[in-house]
C-alpha cells in the first residue's frame, strides 16, 4: 500500500511554501502560475518589454512562476517516485476508460480543450487557481474564499456530469 501524507503535514508544508513565496527570500509576491504562459509566449516570439506593455507587465512574475512550475513538477515527481511510491505513467487513466472510452485521441483532445479553457479563464480572471485560491485564501481575502468555494462546486458538478456512468 502506498505511503500517504497526512492532511496536517500537507497543510504545514503548503503554509511554509506560501510564507516563503511572500517573503523577501522567495518571490516577494503571491503564488501564481498562469502569468508564465504569456511570459513564455513573449520570450518565444521575442516581444521586447520596452515596446510591448503587457510583456513588461508579466516579465517579473512570469520569470519566477516558470521556476516555480519546474519546481512543482520536480517536487511532485520526487514525492510520487520516492515517498508515496505511486508514480505510474498513463495516457488513459482507469476512470477515463471506465466512464468515457478507450480512445487516446479522445483523451488528448479533451485534456487539451480543458487546459485551453482553463488558461483562457485564468487570464480573463487576472490570475489562476493557485493565485486566487492559495494566495487569496491565505490572506483571508473574501474574493479568494469565494473563488475557492465556486471552484469546489464547479469541480463537483463538472465531475458528475462528465464522468456519468455509461449505460
Amino acid at each position: 500500500m502506498p505511503k500517504k501524507i497526512s492532511w496536517l503535514t500537507g497543510g504545514v508544508l503548503m503554509a511554509l511554501l506560501i510564507l516563503f513565496a511572500f517573503s523577501i527570500w522567495g518571490a516577494d509576491r503571491p503564488i501564481g502560475a498562469s502569468t508564465y504562459v504569456p511570459y513564455f509566449a513573449s520570450v518565444i516570439f521575442g516581444l521586447d518589454p520596452e515596446h510591448y506593455e503587457y510583456a513588461a507587465e508579466v516579465e517579473k512574475a512570469g520569470a519566477w512562476e516558470g521556476v516555480m512550475l519546474i519546481g512543482a513538477f520536480v517536487g511532485g515527481l520526487f514525492m510520487s517516485v520516492f515517498v508515496t511510491k505511486t508514480f505510474r505513467f498513463s495516457v488513459l487513466p482507469t476512470l477515463w476508460k471506465e466512464r468515457k472510452n478507450s480512445s487516446v485521441a479522445s483523451r488528448l483532445f479533451w485534456s487539451f480543450a480543458a487546459g485551453f479553457v482553463m488558461i483562457v479563464g485564468a487570464r480573463l480572471a487576472g490570475g489562476c487557481t493557485s493565485g486566487h485560491f492559495l494566495s487569496g485564501a491565505s490572506q483571508i481575502a473574501v474574493s479568494g474564499l469565494i473563488f475557492g468555494g465556486v471552484v469546489m462546486i464547479t469541480l463537483i458538478v463538472t465531475g458528475r456530469l462528465f464522468y456519468k456512468k455509461r449505460g
